[in-house]
């Protein structure tokens, strides 16, 4: 969940005060977790009155939920290598980095913990990641018109399959996760997918 936006917003004032404070309650989430995070925290870092968060967003909660709708807004390059093995490894890799590399996991760990400590942080992940899935479904659409994978193949489903052992291990198993599991779970996933695993 970059906070680099993919482009100049209109809105004048509002729109900057709403960025300001979306962004700051990421920064707050990264850095001091879900139950840590205050309305008076927010309101400091961000420069925008907390009367204002409070009349918009109600409280701590609205504004993670809002915050993590917020990535929906943000660029995120669909990997486009040629091939869906090559495309899925992207992905992983790019999963594999943003939750591991010690410069980045902070807010998507703290994403993913809040989505268990409320349930409107949950909605607003879950929200996020169909953004995700339907951005990212052009990467079997396009094997399917390159004729690698048979044309009712699930684009949606390929794409859980291959993050699923990523995810597992982060999650789950809490075993270490590096760049070739990423690969091996992009390739397994291609293979299932060749098969006709995820038919529609």
């Amino acid at each position: 969940m970059s906070t680099e936006l993919t482009g100049s917003r209109p809105g004048g004032r509002t729109e900057r005060n709403r960025v300001a404070v979306l962004t700051a309650t990421l920064d707050e989430l990264a850095e001091k977790g879900y139950p840590g995070l205050t309305v008076d925290a927010v309101a400091e870092r961000s420069g925008v009155h907390k009367t204002t968060l409070y009349r918009r967003w109600g409280s701590a909660e609205g504004l993670v939920a809002a915050a993590l709708l917020f990535g929906i807004e943000h660029r995120w390059e669909v990997p486009d290598t040629g091939s869906l093995e090559g495309d899925l490894s992207a992905m992983n890799r790019e999963l594999t980095t943003y939750f591991t590399d010690p410069a980045k996991s902070a807010l998507p760990l703290a994403s993913v913990a809040s989505s268990f400590q409320s349930a409107k942080a949950a909605d607003s992940l879950r929200e996020y990641y169909a953004d995700r899935h339907e951005r990212g479904a052009a990467m079997t659409v396009r094997a399917i018109a390159r004729g690698e994978v048979p044309a009712d193949t699930d684009p949606v489903e390929v794409m859980r399959q291959a993050a699923a052992p990523v995810f597992y291990r982060l999650f789950i198993s809490r075993e270490p996760i590096d760049f070739a599991i990423a690969d091996r779970a992009a390739r397994a996933a291609v293979l299932a997918a060749k098969a006709g695993a995820f038919a529609v």
